[in-house]
């Protein structure tokens, strides 16, 4: 039985899958017509932008779940070395411990980068500052902690592409359980 898809909101998950296979470049309108198993005149109706308007929706999904589990919680936990713990975490649940590739990370490495330079560079800054400041409240000196952060999200994104490079998602989750050691969480 064919999914109903009723709202825009619905949408928007299954564009996020088809954007991570295919890329913006690579999502032709017949890959989401085909994806969403909804028409040209449906998706115009719910996107009145393309494609486009569709990509920015999907980041700004993405960005609301890791504003939400992510970088507010490591802005406001109270034990701020348990919310770096609960990062990683999440972390590993959303990129399905390494099977998931990071969509914004995708399109930082695209040909759409410079188109969506904003969402993807917020993204980012977010989850750097958000985490540098969690840093700091475990005791890490300023400079230290911007520099942990960055390495952080570097060790992760570096880490799904390699897991997804050699099909071996136990990569991803060996680099995040030994840069959580070396935070002594």
């Amino acid at each position: 039985m064919a999914r109903m898809i009723a709202e825009r909101s619905d949408v928007v998950p299954v564009l996020a899958e088809i954007f991570r296979a295919y890329g913006f470049e690579g999502a032709s309108l017949a890959r989401i017509t085909e994806g969403t198993k909804l028409g040209k005149g449906s998706l115009y109706h719910f996107f009145p932008g393309g494609k486009e308007e569709m990509a920015a929706a999907v980041l700004g999904e993405i960005d609301d779940w890791f504003r939400a589990h992510v970088f507010d919680p490591l802005r406001s936990g109270n034990d701020a070395a348990k919310s770096i713990a609960a990062m990683f975490d999440e972390v590993r649940r959303y990129f399905l411990a390494g099977r998931k590739v990071c969509l914004v990370g995708v399109f930082a490495l695209g040909c759409e980068r410079d188109r969506f330079a904003a969402q993807v560079d917020g993204y980012f800054a977010a989850w750097a500052d958000s985490l540098h400041e969690a840093l700091v409240r475990t005791g890490r000196a300023d400079a230290v902690a911007k520099e942990l952060a960055e390495e952080i999200l570097a060790v992760i994104q570096g880490a799904l592409v390699l897991a997804r490079a050699r099909n071996e998602p136990e990569i991803f989750v060996r680099a995040l359980d030994r840069m959580e050691r070396r935070l002594a969480l």
